[in-house]
């Protein structure tokens, strides 16, 4: 820790998610400093220490952890790109906040995993699920469980931006976008997902012709609560994501206008958010302010790589599910470890 008592941290990826961490740490979050920021694209990583007065810019997380004493990292790369920074920050002990998806695979994920209990006594990796700090999905998950309206039958939501960028591929839909549900479901449920299918209506002409979409992909619970995620990334209007929860004696939303609603060319009875930015903001300076007060504290306060992990096995198994238009049953490699029961 440094002698000021601030988090230091190094922010590798200086792509819209990690310069909104720079901002966000710099500007609003008390206890962090970003020391360093790390990104091939010296431009990018140019521009981005701008926002961070006295952080240095490297090409790898190794210069950077070569280069000035780090205690943290916020990894903000693709996700193909976490495993090569997640090893090195557990071999070091430092505390971790990985953006989704933990890793892209199943497999790689539980490595990750496994190397945690091997390198640390308690969990160090928090990953980004930030919509478990979004106000509406906790009051969500608090009236399931005090089961006032009796037990959660299902869940509908729907997770629609305006464009998708340049090879955005099919299983992205999953991947990028989809996890998100994929995590927030057994959040709200208190209950693992165990089946997945994938179904494909009508294509929308503003996607890309090599993208199937949207996509309806409908989860089941352990208890048999179905969670249908409507998954429309080229609906144009703007960014964005509801919750419908249907109970044995009530309903409830999440983000949702009342009454009748036309959504169009960014117009709505109630304004529709431009970007998740907007729409999630207050929960990304809750989800990083816990994270480095718990750091400071050698912890995590929000998803552990166990969770990360049990999503990315569902992320698979959804993408099998695209292509083969089956309902696909879901199982995990082992029991959660105690390791992980008190993260």
């Amino acid at each position: 820790m440094s002698s000021t008592d601030n988090l230091r941290v190094a922010v590798v990826g200086a792509g819209a998610m990690g310069s909104d961490h720079i901002r966000r740490i710099t500007s609003t979050i008390a206890g962090a400093d970003v020391v360093a920021i790390v990104d091939p694209d010296t431009a990018r990583a140019t521009a981005a220490a701008a926002k961070a007065p006295g952080a240095i810019t490297a090409a790898s997380f190794e210069e950077a952890l070569d280069a000035t004493p780090i205690d943290a990292v916020i990894v903000a790369t693709p996700g193909f790109l976490h495993e090569p920074v997640l090893v090195p920050a557990l071999e070091r002990g430092l505390a971790v906040l990985c953006e989704k998806p933990l890793t892209t695979s199943a497999s790689d994920s539980l490595r990750i995993v496994e190397l945690e209990q091997q390198h640390a006594d308690r969990p160090k990796i928090q990953v980004g699920f930030m919509r478990r700090f979004d106000k509406g999905y906790q009051e969500l998950k608090a009236l399931r469980e005090s089961g006032s309206n009796g037990a959660l039958l299902a869940l509908h939501h729907a997770h629609r931006n305006p464009t998708t960028p340049p090879n955005f591929s099919e299983s992205m839909l999953i991947h990028d976008s989809v996890i998100h549900e994929i995590d927030i479901i057994p959040f709200i449920t208190g209950e693992p997902i165990t089946s997945v299918e994938v179904k494909k209506p009508r294509k929308n002409s503003h996607a890309p012709a090599d993208l199937p979409e949207p996509q309806f992909v409908l989860f089941t619970t352990e208890s048999g609560t179905m969670a249908i995620v409507e998954i429309n990334v080229n609906a144009q209007f703007g960014y964005q994501v509801t919750t419908d929860a249907v109970f044995e004696s009530g309903v409830a939303y999440i983000g949702r206008e009342t009454s009748l609603n036309l959504v169009s060319q960014g117009v709505s009875g109630q304004g529709v958010t431009p970007s998740f930015v907007e729409r999630f903001g207050a929960a990304y300076d809750e989800e990083v302010q816990r994270w480095v007060d718990a750091a400071k504290n050698g912890g995590i306060d929000g998803p552990s790589a166990w969770d990360g992990y049990t999503a990315s096995v569902v992320a698979e198994v959804a993408v099998r599910a695209q292509q083969s238009g089956a309902l696909e049953q879901i199982t995990y490699a082992t029991a959660k470890p105690a390791f992980y029961e008190t993260a």
